[in-house]
């Protein structure tokens, strides 16, 4: 497998976080973005939206950092991860909904201003990131995991790199410790593979 991946981009970090706590063979392929190497004709090809990640598996191409993990979970039978019941599939689905949805307009949009200079409102998308982290926070009550049970879902990989790094859009985590905890769940998952850190923002980098 090879992922076409950026190291700043929360979408990429999605598939690669999956992949790496699964334990999946892959290669890291760089898309320069600053360069515009996602628009250039090869990549198109792949990608005809221009945007990372792209997964080739040995020829089939997938894009969409949701439709990565679904394809991987599928592909390589992690129902843990993936659950095959209908309960189970559909309450993974609805938080990739969200991770598409509110995540991408709230925490991620935020720190699209700070760290690539986006052209949108700071006001508003802070404000849109605590709606949905508030909502998070009472789902997780007396939850690890945001679909409850005993094991993460490909849900808590969808929804953990742009929360991870809100913080760097100045949306300020420390009044959700139950979404604060679930994060240090995520981290000391076998495996895990973090999301480069950015100084911008409320983010403080060691």
């Amino acid at each position: 497998m090879k992922l076409y991946w950026h190291p700043l981009s929360g979408h990429a970090h999605r598939a690669q976080l999956f992949l790496s706590l699964i334990g999946a063979r892959f290669d890291l392929v760089e898309v320069d973005l600053a360069k515009g190497a996602h628009k250039v004709p090869e990549f198109l090809k792949l990608n005809p939206f221009g945007q990372v990640p792209v997964l080739d598996d040995d020829g089939v191409v997938v894009s969409d950092s949701n439709a990565i993990l679904i394809y991987v979970a599928k592909k390589l039978g992690k129902t843990d991860w993936l659950p095959e019941d209908a309960k189970g599939a559909a309450a993974v689905q609805r938080w990739l909904s969200v991770a598409a949805g509110q995540i991408a307009f709230g925490p991620a949009a935020a720190r699209l201003i700070t760290v690539f200079n986006a052209p949108l409102n700071a006001d508003e998308v802070i404000r849109r990131a605590h709606a949905i982290l508030a909502l998070i926070e009472a789902e997780l009550a007396g939850k690890s995991w945001i679909v409850g049970g005993a094991h993460p879902t490909i849900a808590d990989v969808a929804l953990y790199s742009y929360i991870a790094r809100a913080p760097e859009g100045n949306v300020d985590l420390s009044q959700y410790p139950a979404v604060l905890g679930w994060l240090t769940r995520v981290e000391s998952l076998p495996r895990f593979t973090p999301f480069k850190i950015t100084p911008a923002g409320l983010q403080k980098v060691a």
